[in-house]
């Protein structure tokens, strides 16, 4: 197997601007021990938080959003108000397969995402094992 474009590592640093949270709706998939751990931080019955704050798709549960677009827990003065606990999806973000599949690919992650490119260099191995927890 060769070693993937990215062999010597990314840049990236979270800066909280929201731009992932917010704008065209999405999906943003949860499993029952993500459902579990918001509704522990914030809280709230499991089942409160499934019939609240996600919907159910033929994939599964998804997060649900605001009428403009907003991930349902980005707030635009606090940010995302459970970022302790976000998913998986989130918390891999911007190391997704889609985004590194390529060095096009990942200048144009770079000029959406303010924090890709910058920061932290993250070394070829933990960006392969952040591919591997959830595929985007």
């Amino acid at each position: 197997m060769s070693e993937p474009w990215y062999k010597d590592g990314l840049r990236f640093q979270c800066t909280r601007c929201g731009k992932c949270c917010t704008g065209a709706p999405g999906f943003v998939w949860v499993n029952d021990a993500e459902v579990q751990a918001i509704a522990d931080f914030r809280g709230e019955p499991v089942a409160e938080v499934i019939g609240l704050f996600t919907r159910l798709t033929s994939r599964g549960h998804t997060l649900r959003e605001k009428a403009n677009g907003d991930c349902v827990f980005y707030d635009r003065q606090e940010g995302c108000t459970i970022y302790s606990v976000r998913p998986r999806q989130c918390r891999t973000w911007p190391l997704w397969e889609s985004n590194v599949a390529t060095p096009e690919v990942w200048q144009h992650t770079c000029e959406v995402c303010p924090g890709s490119g910058q920061g932290e260099l993250i070394p070829v191995e933990e960006i392969t094992r952040r591919l591997k927890v959830i595929r985007m």
